[in-house]
């Protein structure tokens, strides 16, 4: 394996890909923090009817929506007894089969009972009020109950898939190369869950059991795409590890598997941007936290994974002080 071939240089600037990190998660784990601190909930992200129990309200309207006009609706909504609304434009797209939508109110409120007309048809009332070819188009409700259960299930979901990463990769690899490759599952999962916090606290995004599965996806992809850079590591480590240093060898792997790496990723980028685009308007989060698990996951396992154990064994040669 000659070292001429080498077109990136992963361990020469690996406090570039530091910095680099830094800048993609510091954002989101800030707004995180600051939305924990304030927030009615105390979450970092606003959570949808799936998890927090309640009834959701669409109505297609004929025209754009601003989100300045919604504090009218919602001042008419609590005058006509809905306590505390919480109202979300869903913008679509321009190329959308049903011309006649322009956009979707989604009008969230406690918990309707099937049986009570009454309340749905005080909302409807006060929706066609200001948006007078208005229609509802989808009514969800999910009861405290069950949103609480799911909650707590997704999160044992999440649990359960770490755990077993993590002995799967402590059974495959060394130690070092298992925590690295934890790390980096973490950086991603950091991104997208701040990048997504981020969308919650300026634009009222509300995350829902497709998010979770989303997050679930990305952790896979993430480990997949790192478990092939250390692979193509281990195995030149067999071959080369009295002709090259640790470094030099982490360098060469990684240009090995780049062209692999990123071809994979663009394909699954494309459909995923193809979706997003032309896709349902329910689907737009789940796909929009997919491609952004997608983009850092391959960045992270060409860079952030393999600078990580290239920085731990660099720690573990240097000479100890007498």
């Amino acid at each position: 394996m000659e070292n001429n071939n080498i077109k990136i240089h992963v361990v020469k600037y690996r406090w570039l890909w530091m910095i680099l990190s830094a800048l993609f998660l510091l954002p989101g784990i800030i707004t995180m923090i600051y939305a924990s601190i304030t927030s009615p909930s105390h979450l970092p992200l606003k959570v949808g009817i799936d998890y927090t129990g309640g009834t959701v309200l669409q109505y297609s309207i004929d025209k754009k929506v601003e989100n300045s006009a919604l504090t009218a609706l919602r001042t008419a909504l609590e005058k006509g007894g809905i306590e505390n609304p919480s109202l979300q434009v869903i913008n679509m797209n321009e190329n959308a089969s049903n011309s006649n939508t322009k956009d979707i109110i989604a009008v969230r409120t406690k918990f309707i009972a099937e049986d009570d007309t009454t309340t749905a048809n005080k909302i409807t009332s006060v929706v066609k009020s200001q948006y007078e070819n208005s229609e509802l188009i989808s009514t969800t409700s999910v009861g405290p109950t069950l949103g609480k259960e799911l909650f707590k299930n997704s999160l044992v979901a999440l649990a359960l898939a770490c755990l077993g990463i993590v002995a799967y990769l402590s059974f495959r690899f060394q130690f070092d190369f298992a925590i690295a490759a934890i790390l980096a599952l973490i950086h991603d999962v950091l991104f997208v869950v701040g990048t997504f916090a981020i969308l919650c606290y300026f634009l009222n995004v509300q995350i829902d059991g497709l998010f979770i599965t989303a997050i679930l996806t990305v952790i896979g992809f993430s480990v997949h795409d790192t478990i092939v850079v250390f692979d193509r590591i281990r195995e030149n480590l067999r071959y080369y590890a009295k002709k090259m240093s640790f470094g030099e060898i982490v360098d060469a792997s990684v240009n090995q598997t780049l062209a692999r790496s990123i071809n994979t990723s663009l394909t699954t980028l494309i459909t995923l941007i193809a979706l997003y685009f032309f896709g349902g308007v329910t689907t737009k989060d789940f796909v929009l936290a997919m491609i952004l698990g997608i983009a850092i996951g391959t960045y992270s396992s060409i860079f952030f994974a393999s600078m990580l154990i290239d920085f731990w064994k660099d720690k573990q040669n240097q000479p100890k002080r007498a």
